[in-house]
């Protein structure tokens, strides 16, 4: 599928242990595909490695996305090409407003693309819309980037982020991790919205259980164990996992197409908490 995420025999590495041990997955447009799997099982890995984080290491596979070779391209080019990592944990840039970072996160893209760089004032008026749409207030957007927001709040950022990039292709890593009920529903509804929005965008939602699919419907689900996907079904297979957890899987052979190292190595290659703000828009980001 030459517009698809395809993802082939990828593996990863992290200071020279092996975290992803061929990895196989198709993420097409327009799909919403559900990651699950166990604590440490290479996830988060899988994540920072699609968007080029220098601390992980590929050591084989292929990934292409429309056609082209993905890991050919650095992070912002990875950005500028459609491509958005919404973060478990939002780093904090005190300094910098919500606004200001989007703004240049959007021109960014917008300059990649060949398309005019929008002023102050066509900015505030698209991002007043995408706003309204997701239920937020304009004083939001003035606070800076993240710096002493909830765990909801930094979420809800990330996802007017991705209402204004309007990517191709979302990999959404822990989305729900660390929120309320009532803060869940609010991005899950966030979420739906935006893929609405932009109804060929391609979704890989990465969670460990099945409260956000209550709210966010996927078309396929994968579960990744040590490094490997071992299994890939419909809707149900979320089900069975809820009520059986993921022991029957641990001995599982890796699924032909969609698919125990500790996680522990994507959090120790994660940076310090704060950092100085770059305006290289996504792919700024990326390298978080």
């Amino acid at each position: 599928m030459p517009n698809a995420l395809t993802i082939r025999g990828f593996a990863v590495s992290v200071q020279e242990t092996p975290i992803l041990k061929g990895v196989n997955l198709t993420v097409e447009p327009g799909k919403i595909h559900a990651l699950m799997g166990p604590n440490g099982s290479g996830k988060s890995t899988l994540s920072y490695a699609l968007l080029g984080h220098p601390a992980y290491t590929v050591t084989g596979g292929s990934v292409t996305w429309q056609g082209k070779d993905l890991l050919g391209l650095s992070p912002d080019q990875r950005a500028q090409a459609g491509l958005f990592l919404a973060f478990q944990y939002p780093q904090e840039i005190p300094g910098v407003s919500l606004a200001h970072f989007l703004r240049a996160a959007l021109n960014n893209v917008r300059a990649a693309r060949q398309e005019k760089e929008l002023s102050v004032i066509e900015f505030r008026r698209l991002l007043k819309a995408k706003m309204e749409l997701l239920q937020m207030r304009e004083e939001f957007a003035e606070r800076y980037l993240n710096d002493g927001f909830s765990g909801g709040e930094k979420k809800r950022a990330e996802m007017l982020q991705m209402a204004l990039l309007e990517p191709s292709i979302a990999i959404l890593d822990e989305t729900d991790s660390g929120l309320d009920i009532d803060a869940l529903r609010t991005v899950s509804e966030g979420i739906n919205t935006i893929k609405k929005l932009n109804p060929t965008m391609g979704v890989l939602l990465i969670t460990h259980y099945q409260r956000i699919l209550n709210y966010v419907k996927a078309d396929e689900v994968h579960v990744m164990v040590a490094g490997k996907i071992v299994e890939s079904g419909g809707p149900e297979l979320v089900g069975k996992l809820e009520s059986e957890g993921y022991a029957w899987l641990t001995e599982a052979e890796p699924a032909p197409d969609g698919g125990a190292q500790k996680d522990t190595a994507a959090k120790a290659a994660a940076p310090a908490k704060k950092k100085t703000a770059a305006p290289a828009g996504r792919g700024q980001k990326t390298a978080a």
